[in-house]
């Protein structure tokens, strides 16, 4: 019988079995050895595999690795920033083993940006009508390039505020914000518009967006009808915003500062009845031209806008649309803050009466001349100053308006001849015109004496006294920065009484451009000379004089 033996494994023993067994080897590598990215950028994830200390570094700025070293196998980040131009771009990042002094190296390629032009909102829908400080609108886009907006030709309703394009980022897109401005559609047909946005330096894009504004059409209003006419006179008073507005629910004859034409009126026509004949707008507040609805007031013969909000801030237009309306007989657009008037105005050949008061003109508008006004007979041009400037000489503000811009006293205003002529209050300066050698302007004749010797003097032949304005009955010219001397014209016009001089032709004010002070060097110290020559007339009580 055979004796089993026992073995006992003492800790010793143990230790020296396992020290002979052979440690695992790890290969020095990364599980990725190309990268090839889009031009935008990111992150790659990468495996390290060690089994020592390593190092990483990258050959451009533009790549980073983290963590840059490391002992033993890792998990590493690659972080690539957009590119910056429109060519693709390699760098690449090198791991080195420390002990070994092996080398692995990762390739990287990135994409360059393509040009491109895209825009958020490719399409744009714009009512037809919208107060002037909201008619516009802002399109976003994205875009690595300078370009120019592109509006057709025949689109004369839609512009484009300034804006930039910073190329600082190289070609790296970036939102550019475009804003646009818009008219009001005053047709019943919507319109359309596609605008281009073309790259300034002439590359050639891989994507190119157009923007489409479409508008909608206007409501129709009746035309030549009573109906139109109210629907016209309530819209108008809707775009101005005025302070009151009518009951519309009541009958239009009951309307405030509105007459329809019956007839009893004068120029008055079976086709006329019912319409409005008168129409008056005041005390609003708007920051646009008139409103195009007042092409519909076909039969009237009056229309008075009067009143806009802080007129002396505003820099308008009068509009295309008021001058079609060729019956007008009397129109009054004042305090609305009037810069000029368009020229199409001289449509308005029937025009007997026109006050343009109180509004910011610089220069007198050159449409009023008598050739385009025939019948003109009373213009009022009073108080165009946006604020009181006592000095001109000696003021650093800009834009007054009041005619400070006219060289000379507009003189074909006087020759015009009209019944009433206001020129107050308009910073008008330098001399008043004497006419001595203007042989277009006629002196007083014989005939004229003769056809009238109970109320013309002799002196106006015998001082062939020009015969200047002769049948204007009133005539303002005060608060201006006039100087020099008064013309004889004047001192023995046959209608000085009726202007009242004192009050509305001797006072000036203030100091004229070259420090002058305004006032006239000849001003009578009363009128007894006067009516000493016309005495047909009477001499008021108290007679008018300088004090």
């Amino acid at each position: 019988m055979k004796t089993m033996r026992k073995y006992i494994l003492t800790p010793l023993m143990a230790v020296a079995v396992v020290g002979c067994v052979q440690p695992e080897v790890v290969e020095f590598a990364s599980d990725c050895n190309e990268i090839n990215i889009e031009a935008t950028g990111g992150t790659r994830k990468v495996n390290i595999s060690a089994d020592q200390e390593w190092i990483a570094s990258s050959d451009n700025t533009w790549i980073t690795i983290s963590p840059a070293n490391g002992k033993g196998s890792t998990e590493c980040s690659i972080v690539i920033d957009s590119a910056l131009n429109a060519e693709a771009r390699v760098g690449q990042v090198l791991i080195q083993n420390l002990t070994t002094l092996e080398e692995r190296t990762i390739a990287i390629t990135q994409q360059g940006f393509d040009y491109e032009i895209i825009l958020d909102e490719p399409e744009v829908e714009i009512s037809n009508f919208e107060r002037a400080e909201e008619r516009k609108f802002t399109v976003s886009l994205t875009t690595n390039v300078d370009f120019n907006v592109e509006i057709p030709s025949n689109v004369q309703w839609l512009s484009n505020k300034r804006y930039e394009v910073k190329l600082t980022r190289g070609v790296r897109p970036r939102k550019v914000d475009v804003e646009f401005e818009w008219d009001i559609n005053t047709r019943p047909e919507e319109r359309l518009a596609e605008i281009k946005f073309v790259p300034k330096e002439g590359q050639s894009l891989t994507r190119q967006d157009a923007l489409k504004v479409r508008q909608h059409s206007a409501e129709p209003i009746e035309e030549n009808t009573r109906k139109g006419d109210s629907v016209a006179l309530v819209s108008i008073q809707r775009s101005l915003r005025t302070l009151s507005s009518w009951d519309t629910s009541i009958p239009m004859e009951r309307w405030a500062g509105v007459i329809l034409w019956n007839e009893q009126h004068e120029g008055y026509t079976p086709d006329k009845k019912g319409r409005v004949r008168y129409a008056e707008f005041y005390i609003y507040n708007t920051n646009d031209k008139l409103p195009f609805e007042v092409k519909y007031l076909t039969a009237a013969d009056e229309l008075y806008f009067f009143g806009n909000t802080n007129t002396f801030l505003k820099s308008l237009e009068i509009g295309e649309e008021i001058c079609s309306l060729t019956q007008l007989r009397r129109l009054t657009i004042a305090a609305h803050g009037l810069i000029d008037v368009d020229k199409r105005l001289a449509n308005l050949k029937n025009l007997e009466h026109l006050n343009l008061g109180s509004n910011n003109f610089m220069t007198v508008p050159e449409v009023l001349t008598k050739e385009n006004f025939p019948k003109l007979r009373t213009l009022i041009l009073n108080a165009n100053q946006r604020s009181v400037i006592y000095d001109l000489s000696n003021t650093v503000k800009t834009d007054l308006g009041g005619f400070i811009d006219e060289q000379e006293f507009p003189v074909h205003l006087l020759k015009w001849g009209l019944d009433t002529l206001n020129l107050s209050v308009n910073y008008l300066h330098g001399k008043l015109p004497t006419f001595e050698d203007d042989d277009s302007v006629p002196v007083y004749t014989e005939e004229d004496w003769a056809a009238s010797r109970d109320t013309l003097p002799r002196m106006l032949v015998d001082r062939r006294i020009k015969k200047v304005m002769p049948n204007t009955t009133f005539f303002s010219i005060n608060f201006n920065r006039l100087t020099g001397d008064i013309p004889d014209w004047i001192l023995y016009h046959p209608k000085l009484d009726l202007w009242i001089p004192y009050s509305l032709i001797f006072p000036q004010e203030g100091k004229d451009a070259e420090g002058n002070s305004a006032s006239f060097d000849n001003e009578p110290v009363s009128l007894d000379y006067y009516y000493q020559l016309y005495t047909s007339k009477k001499q008021p009580m108290g007679d008018e004089s300088a004090e």
